[in-house]
């Protein structure tokens, strides 16, 4: 397992609470009873996956069924309505999905925990971090979203946060880089 990104032992410690974002609980103030101050995602990425999906199902939709309807006749242009089922799926696998990303800062590093059906759970050392870096691509910026960019030594070990508000992104940002900057100068 590399050094810079590793499977942590979920033992309670301090963390320090983020100002803004979605906080996300369980019975004892954590999800999965470790204790941790963890932030969901803002609600806007959900919006925007689903837009994404509707803006790429009708373009293909239609051309497909107008060309069926004309070739082979009106009954088999209803076939085209057989995608509508995955896309039915995808609207509420992409719910799950959003629900799944959150984060936590705790004195030494960053959590990031994702996925439904395979959970992955990064914890990046603080001293690690190499670059901190917010981007908001052209649709991002039109639901207001940022997303959290860590680069760490090792190319395969980065580690992002989609889905955050700029200011908590910029603000998420700035505490990285200077725990980075005061963590790498004590080794």
């Amino acid at each position: 397992m590399p050094a810079d990104v590793a499977e942590h032992d979920p033992a309670p410690a301090a963390a320090e609470p983020a100002p803004t974002g979605a906080e996300v609980h369980g019975a004892d103030g954590s999800p999965d009873g470790s204790g941790y101050a963890w932030r969901g995602v803002e609600r806007a990425l959900l919006r925007m996956r689903r837009a994404v999906l509707l803006m790429v199902l009708p373009p293909l939709l239609v051309p497909a069924a107008v060309l069926l309807g004309w070739l082979a006749g009106p009954y088999w242009a209803l076939l085209v309505l057989l995608p509508l089922v995955p896309a039915a799926f995808g609207w509420f696998a992409l719910a799950r999905n959003w629900r799944s990303w959150r984060y936590a800062e705790r004195a030494d590093d960053l959590l990031i925990s994702r996925g439904v059906m395979w959970r992955e759970l990064t914890v990046v050392p603080y001293g690690r971090m190499q670059l901190v870096e917010v981007t908001s691509g052209p649709l991002e910026r039109r639901y207001g979203l940022a997303r959290l960019q860590l680069h760490t030594a090792a190319a395969a070990t980065d580690a992002q946060i989609p889905g955050l508000v700029p200011a908590e992104a910029e603000r998420l940002r700035d505490r990285l880089t200077e725990l980075g900057e005061a963590r790498s100068a004590g080794l």
